[in-house]
């Protein structure tokens, strides 16, 4: 064990460090809740001592009086003891205690750089996939703003100490990307039979000039154009298509210019 320096108000404790947690000694307990005698905590704890647990208090070598020990809390440990207090220092002795507990908590997470654990990380994905709305792009910039703000390859790498944080950024960041294009079936429907009807148009036009360069890449090509067109008049049929009345026997010729060519209604 090792020990530093500690104080509330006029008290100072001689803080016993022991497995990475702070102690501080029942007699300079009492002292600091205002008691006038030493044991006074230790009456409290008799009665209450069922209440308590071995991370809140134990029996230690006492320096002064090796055969009598030393009973000392911890942070928690003293909390409850500020608890079941009476003194008028008491409630203002429980706020400092854990705000010295969560400086420690604080100070142990930097130490061991503890990351966030499951339960923190299905907190930020369900702000992400809230934020984002389904959106590809929206998530992708969410989760790529977020890590390079922290500076971590991937949101699980998150320390824990920067929780709360994490959990703001995602809660404010204003996003800038768009949303995905959402399309229905019957709009998927429409698109696909609309583009093959254009390819079609190319076909007809270009397919004899192909011919010549490549007899039999036409050929082989020609049966699946010609079930292409009923492909596209069935669906056209079944999902009541209304395809643009374009001049498709004409819109891909040579001299028609890219421009012109949805301009070419019949």
């Amino acid at each position: 064990m090792n020990s530093l320096t500690l104080s509330f108000n006029e008290t100072m404790f001689n803080v016993v460090r022991y497995e990475q947690d702070v102690w501080l000694t029942s007699s300079e307990l009492a002292k600091a809740l205002g008691y006038k005698q030493e044991n006074a905590v230790s009456k409290i704890f008799n009665r209450k001592a069922d209440e308590f647990t071995q991370r809140m208090t134990m029996l230690v070598e006492n320096p002064q009086l090796p055969k009598l020990g030393m009973r000392i809390f911890s942070l928690r440990g003293c909390h409850l003891i500020a608890m079941f207090a009476k003194t008028p220092i008491a409630k203002e002795f429980r706020k400092w205690v854990l705000d010295v507990l969560e400086k420690e908590v604080h100070k142990q997470q930097i130490d061991t750089r503890v990351k966030i654990n499951a339960e923190q990380q299905t907190i930020l994905k369900e702000i992400v996939e809230r934020r984002s709305e389904g959106s590809v792009k929206k998530r992708a910039e969410l989760w790529s703003r977020h890590n390079k703000h922290f500076r971590i390859p991937r949101y699980n790498e998150l320390l824990a100490i920067h929780f709360q944080d994490s959990v703001d950024y995602l809660e404010t960041l204003k996003i800038k990307a768009k949303g995905d294009i959402h399309i229905d079936e019957n709009q998927s429907i429409n698109i696909l039979c609309g583009q093959a009807m254009l390819f079609h148009a190319w076909w007809r036009t270009h397919s004899p000039t192909l011919g010549k360069l490549n007899p039999l890449l036409v050929s082989m090509l020609h049966d699946h154009m010609f079930y292409m067109t009923y492909a596209i008049s069935d669906l056209c049929k079944k999902y009541e298509v209304e395809l643009p009345a374009y001049d498709y026997e004409n819109m891909f010729e040579l001299n028609v210019l890219p421009h012109q060519r949805y301009l070419l209604l019949k």
